[in-house]
């Protein structure tokens, strides 16, 4: 089994930046998380890792947690309708 390709990560937005700032619940940090995501060119790459990953804790590719779990559900009907 391959590893999938992070090598994304690289130019993340985020990569100079304290983890803990996206795993904060409070709403200051998750605009500042999410501002970050803003300008980030790898973005998408990000949310598709946490999608697969199925990362349920912290600010990933511009979504918070509740926005994940939205999309998740939303999949699993879709999954379940096809």
């Amino acid at each position: 089994m391959s590893l999938p390709d992070r090598s994304w990560q690289e130019r993340a937005a985020c990569r100079d930046e304290d983890a803990e700032l996206f795993f904060c619940i409070d709403p200051e940090s998750v605009s500042r998380a999410l501002a970050i995501c803003t300008v980030c060119t790898v973005r998408r790459s990000c949310l598709a890792q946490a999608m697969a990953d199925r990362e349920a804790f912290g600010v990933w590719g511009g979504t918070t947690e509740t926005e994940r779990r939205r999309a998740f559900r939303r999949q699993r009907r879709q999954d379940t309708a096809a």
